[in-house]
């Protein structure tokens, strides 16, 4: 456990320990065509003592994702078969996959195909060429948030946070705007605890996006900006809580 600890950089809080061993045995589908990254990703992966399966088509990905459960998919925008992007919209588009974590690795870094990703639905990005311990630890960032967003309903009662027609339900990981229960990703979820619970209080982006992807990632200021723009989309009528701060950030009105 210790090891796993200074590998990844990571000190988890009293009585969360167990919660990341679970994580450490999440099972995660790699689905990329180029062999040696393919390899050295289940390779990095597999010494953190996550169960891996990998394949190199987009065929064989959604195949493989129909067929086994898993809690978390590494996915290539550009495969031989059919786009990345295509499958992300499928995963997250489907009732049974859509609360699926999905990180794409890919070499399209240009800030248009982060922005383009992040609207499909992928709760991160990361551009080749990457760094694996940076690897690493979105992936143990993303299995974390989703492992403590769900265990939260065995450890403690309801919290509900209401602001006008909006509810947030740490508990039950829930967001409902006038008593409709909103599809928000974990990442959108998180957007929205953040700010409701600093009501009134200007956020940057630069802290949004160390709330939702960790400290230590650098994203362009456009990603959070798009989470946003998402996460407004879906709370409907209770949108007009969001205040955007030209050329700060956001806030929530108290």
């Amino acid at each position: 456990m210790d090891v796993v600890l200074k590998v990844l950089g990571l000190e988890i809080p009293n009585g969360e320990s167990e919660v990341f061993l679970e994580m450490s045995k999440a099972k995660i589908l790699i689905v990329e065509d180029e062999l040696d990254i393919r390899e050295l990703i289940a390779l990095h992966l597999g010494r953190e003592g996550y169960p891996v399966d990998q394949c190199e088509s987009g065929a064989d990905g959604l195949k493989k994702i129909q067929e086994n459960h898993y809690q978390l998919i590494v996915l290539d925008w550009m495969l031989p078969d059919m786009s990345g992007l295509d499958i992300l919209k499928r995963v997250k588009s489907n009732e049974g996959t859509k609360a699926l974590p999905v990180i794409m690795v890919t070499a399209r870094g240009e800030a248009t195909d982060i922005v383009e990703g992040l609207e499909s639905g992928a709760d991160d990005y990361l551009a080749k060429p990457f760094d694996t311990d940076v690897l690493l630890a979105r992936v143990s960032a993303l299995l974390r948030r989703v492992s403590l967003g769900v265990g939260d309903t065995q450890k403690k009662p309801s919290e509900v946070l209401k602001l006008g027609n909006l509810e947030i339900n740490t508990a039950l990981h829930e967001a409902r705007c006038s008593g409709e229960l909103l599809d928000l990703t974990p990442s959108e979820f998180k957007l929205a605890l953040t700010l409701v619970s600093n009501r009134g209080r200007v956020l940057t982006r630069k802290a949004l996006i160390e709330e939702i992807q960790g400290k230590g990632i650098s994203v362009v200021d456009r990603a959070i900006d798009t989470h946003v723009f998402g996460l407004r989309k879906k709370l409907g009528p209770c949108s007009e809580l969001i205040e955007t701060v030209r050329g700060v950030g956001y806030r929530v009105s108290p």
